[in-house]
């Protein structure tokens, strides 16, 4: 009996913190991660002050596990779904079309989220700028390997420079999110990042016929 009570309130404790992180992404990606609190996300959510504060501790574990909950949510959208297409050019362009779709979504309200918290954590030490930086840095590599994939499967030209080319498409991807929330649009400027991001990978494909053109 006693096991089964503790369950009911792990099992309660994990609903809580999920509905808790679910609403502190969103909060994060508009207003940054030194808009979230204690208070404010008890009010939002009709918590307990004293609730909340026992899930995390302390603000900066809020804002790290509001990084960690905001990589996950994009590896679900946009990581996982890529890999189901068989590497090569088709997967790179697959991961860029999920994430400006992601962005286009509006799965964060703020666009993408770790755009916003770049900004707001990019010179200022410490643990969250870390957790920031290792997810930037993880996104970098993600990309960097699908492509390095494309080149060893013969879809990229042998002298293609992944880093390189990876930093132009996360450029263009990141550019369209910029401007789509500056100006709240989400049509032209997304079919504009589409067709540069397409000519790219045409320039470096051994058959540009490999990366169909933008309808």
């Amino acid at each position: 009996m006693a096991g089964t009570r503790l369950d009911g309130r792990v099992e309660r404790g994990n609903r809580t913190r999920q509905l808790v992180l679910r609403r502190t992404v969103d909060i994060a990606s508009v207003e940054g991660l030194e808009a979230l609190s204690v208070g404010r996300l008890a009010t939002e959510l009709q918590l307990s002050k004293s609730g909340v504060f026992a899930l995390f501790g302390s603000k900066q574990e809020l804002q790290l596990a509001t990084v960690r909950e905001a990589k996950r949510i994009h590896v679900e959208q946009v990581i996982r779904p890529a890999a189901q297409t068989p590497a090569g050019v088709a997967r790179v362009r697959q991961l860029c079309e999920l994430w400006l779709d992601y962005s286009r979504g509006r799965v964060f309200p703020g666009g993408c989220f770790f755009y916003e918290v770049m900004a707001e954590f990019d010179a200022r030490p410490g643990p969250v700028h870390d957790a920031v930086v290792r997810a930037q840095s993880d996104w970098t590599a993600h990309v960097e390997r699908t492509l390095t994939e494309a080149r060893d499967a013969g879809d990229l030209r042998p002298d293609t420079d992944a880093p390189q080319l990876a930093f132009e498409l996360i450029a263009l991807m990141e550019a369209a999110n910029a401007v789509s929330v500056l100006h709240d649009e989400t049509t032209t400027v997304y079919r504009r990042a589409r067709v540069a991001i397409t000519s790219r990978l045409r320039m470096a494909a051994t058959d540009p016929s490999l990366v169909p053109e933008v309808s």
